[in-house]
């Protein structure tokens, strides 16, 4: 069950205020700022592995996003993806326990959001991480300080640019990649800084734009606070999949499996196959966690 901690009159009031909040509107466009009835100053939701969310506080000037950059200045990459030491892609699952993750690419084209999947995951209280590009939330800044206040989701790091995550300018999909220490740090930096401001406490997660990372661009990232996360479910192949290929694709379901979809894509095929696939998930006897 997904209302545990929570009073009925505190769900209804989140779950009013949000449902009310996320009207269907234009692409690119700021939204309500429509207050919800609570602050999110503690989440009823479990986090993977039950362990206690512990904030991080803001870096040391030796982690300081120039200290980290020089510290990695000309350092030499050797390896390249989606997953490695040092990325989290699954996690310690305390019993059938999984964490659904959805990116905001943000930019022309990628600044809408999916009404009837964020719907869909207010009404049924279904607990996610959301990762917002910078460009995402300055597009949406009322609709981003809504998903904020609710306890249903944990905003976490997207990126400034949704860059690819290096230090030598390497590509993926087509997109070219930050090009050294500096750019990676900067690439982190100024949406860590955004997302500190919106939501009063800094985010502990960062997925690179495409997910892929070099093993200098982890270190970078986790020397700046936040912990670089992949994923061991690609729901919707960048939101291109159809609704049945994203509901076969989470058939893939197991405990500490982490999901990657994306909520930047009414039109796709992404929030039909969700809410297609999320019931039977949950009727399997999984339990959805923030990571």
């Amino acid at each position: 069950m997904f209302d545990r901690g929570l009073s009925r009159r505190r769900m209804f009031g989140v779950g009013a205020a949000l449902a009310a909040g996320f009207a269907t509107t234009g692409c690119g466009t700021a939204q309500s700022d429509t207050a919800f009835a609570e602050p999110n100053s503690t989440s009823p939701y479990p986090v993977a592995g039950d362990s206690p969310v512990v904030d991080k506080a803001a870096p040391a000037p030796t982690n300081s996003p120039a200290a980290v950059a020089a510290r990695h200045a000309g350092d030499q990459p050797k390896q390249w993806g989606v997953e490695m030491t040092g990325i989290l892609s699954t996690f310690a699952a305390t019993g059938k326990q999984m964490a659904l993750t959805f990116d905001a690419c943000g930019g022309p084209g990628n600044n809408d959001i999916d009404e009837s999947l964020v719907n869909f995951l207010i009404t049924h209280q279904i607990p996610a991480t959301l990762f917002l590009n910078k460009r995402w939330i300055d597009a949406n800044q009322g609709r981003a300080a809504q998903l904020a206040m609710s306890p249903l989701f944990e905003l976490a790091n997207h990126g400034v640019a949704h860059r690819p995550l290096s230090v030598n300018g390497r590509a993926a999909y087509g997109i070219n990649g930050t090009g050294s220490a500096q750019e990676a740090a900067d690439e982190v930096w100024a949406n860590h800084e955004r997302l500190t401001g919106l939501v009063g406490k800094p985010p502990r997660f960062f997925r690179a734009g495409t997910a892929h990372y070099d093993e200098v661009a982890v270190a970078i990232v986790n020397e700046l606070g936040e912990t670089p996360v992949g994923f061991s479910i690609n729901a919707d192949y960048g939101a291109t999949a159809t609704a049945a290929k994203v509901q076969a694709a989470m058939n893939a379901a197991a405990p500490g499996a982490i999901s990657l979809a994306h909520m930047h894509r009414p039109q796709s095929g992404t929030g039909a196959g969700m809410i297609a696939a999320l019931p039977t998930i949950r009727d399997m006897g999984f339990t959805f966690v923030h990571l």
